[in-house]
């Protein structure tokens, strides 16, 4: 990996951590360029190997697809797992497996940038609080982009040194590790996205009906072979059926 490379990671890693407000005030960036999915590709593009960096992105797409940040709570960051992560496993070569498992110690050393941020940038909020006491206005208006600082250098810097000075650590620690110990991670590695399921599915399944429903789509597609099309248009066909099922045991109720 170049130097230009590791800049240009950097650099995008940047726009798409969650707190940056350069593109679109967060829409194309946390919640597009921050997704692995989408990152993967623009790292493959960068690296020169678009296929592999979205494989690798999909594979990190699956383990935090229930991921929300509700709030201040930050129960992973992406930011790192993937713009740190996907390179370095590209470069040395791995795997997705190698992907995955450096995406979640990353995932945390991110959400520890995220809340050293908050911590570090309380200090400019009481700042802003004081000039708007005292009638500083410009200076209060100027706070924020004071604030920004702390971000760049809590992101860009990180993913920039890791991935320029990292490379060749992870690849030699790659070219060292044993076969047993690859096989152990692949087994990991085709069990993690299982974890983001399951996170999903504890937000949308409010019955145990759902569960049932999810089962059959399962079913459908492993054992029938149905394509998605076909089990999208069973699944509206049943989801409008619950509907006028839930309104029409409703109805009683509230003309009583």
């Amino acid at each position: 990996m170049s130097f230009l490379q590791a800049l240009l990671l950097a650099l995008f890693g940047w726009m798409g951590s969650i707190y940056s407000p350069v593109l679109i005030g967060g829409l194309a960036g946390w919640y597009t360029i921050g997704r692995p999915l989408v990152s993967g590709m623009i790292i493959g593009i960068i690296l020169g190997d678009v296929q592999t960096g979205i494989i690798m992105g999909a594979a990190i797409q699956m383990l935090y697809i229930g991921l929300v940040t509700p709030g201040g709570t930050m129960p992973a960051d992406v930011n790192f797992a993937a713009w740190i992560g996907i390179p370095l496993a590209m470069v040395a070569g791995a795997g997705k497996e190698y992907a995955l498992a450096l995406a979640v110690p990353l995932s945390s050393l991110g959400v520890l940038a995220v809340y050293g941020l908050c911590a570090i940038n309380l200090y400019f909020v009481h700042k802003q609080d004081a000039d708007v006491e005292a009638g500083k206005l410009d200076a209060a208006a100027r706070i924020p982009l004071v604030g920004q600082i702390t971000n760049f250098v809590l992101r860009f810097f990180p993913i920039l040194l890791i991935n320029f000075f990292g490379q060749d650590l992870i690849t030699a620690l790659v070219n060292a590790l044993p076969v047993q110990v690859t096989d152990i991670l692949q087994i990991f590695a085709n069990m993690l996205p299982l974890v983001g399921f399951m996170l999903l599915m504890r937000m949308i399944c409010k019955r145990d009906v759902d569960l049932i429903l999810f089962c059959v789509g399962f079913a459908l597609m492993s054992v029938l072979q149905l394509g998605m099309v076909t089990i999208v248009i069973f699944a509206l066909g049943i989801a409008y059926l619950d509907y006028r099922g839930t309104n029409a045991a409703a109805a009683p109720e509230r003309s009583e």
